[in-house]
Order: C-alpha cells, then structure tokens, then sequence
C-alpha cells in the first residue's frame, strides 16, 4: 500500500476510536487503542519506535521515540491536547526526517470532531 492510501486507512480508524472515546483521556489510551486497531486491520504497526540521531557519522541514541509508524512508511504522531501548534510539526517533520519518511499525520485527539484534529505532513527535505 502506498502512503496515501495508508493515510486514509489510518485516518478512518482514528475516526472509530475518536467516536468510541471522545475528547478528553491521556495521549497514552488513544495511541493504544489506534495500535490495535491498526494491528487488527493486519498492517504492520510499531509503537514508540526509536529514532536515532547521526551527527558526524556518529550514531546518537537520543531517545525520540515516534508514537507509530505503519508499514514503515506512515509516521503517525498522536497529542491530547487543547490546540496544535508549531512544536507539535516540528516534532512530526523531525521524525520524519531522521526517518527519512514521506507522510506523517499529526493527530489530536481533544477536539469534538476528529477532522479538525488531523493534519497531514509531508517531508519536502526528500
């Protein structure tokens, strides 16, 4: 599956665990319960998946830690909090980059409707 199509299947899973949970519990119980969702749709999903820094040839384990990352090629970011902002892009785009991935989604959770929770990235530095 390529990344958009991936995307989209994400997306609407998120959407189930959205309407099942609501707004309004940890960053931990979504990220949970969207990993097994994804794991019972057959993907292959990671959780907290490590990404190691290099700088000068020099592998640094830094601890970043991408919440999931689906077939690696979908970096999936999850937040439960009040308003997205420039930190939490930054975030997604330097997974994505150390990963030299193609998408990621940014989801938040702690909104009424899921659709305005979601942002898609895109890495421009491939």
């Amino acid at each position: 599956m390529i990344e958009n199509e991936l995307s989209n299947k994400v997306i609407g899973l998120a959407i189930e665990v959205h309407k099942a949970l609501g707004p309004g519990l940890l960053e931990s119980a979504y990220k949970e319960c969207l990993f097994y969702k994804i794991q019972k749709e057959g993907l292959i999903v990671e959780k907290e998946k490590a990404m190691p820094l290099v700088f000068e040839d020099v592998r640094l384990e830094c601890g970043y830690r991408m919440d999931l990352l689906v077939d690696n090629k979908l970096v999936i970011e999850i937040k439960s909090v009040d308003a997205l902002n420039d930190v939490h892009l930054a975030q997604t785009l330097t997974y994505m980059k150390l990963g030299n991935f193609k998408l990621g989604l940014l989801i938040n959770f702690n909104v009424v409707l899921l659709k305005h929770g979601l942002k898609r990235v895109i890495n421009g530095s491939l």
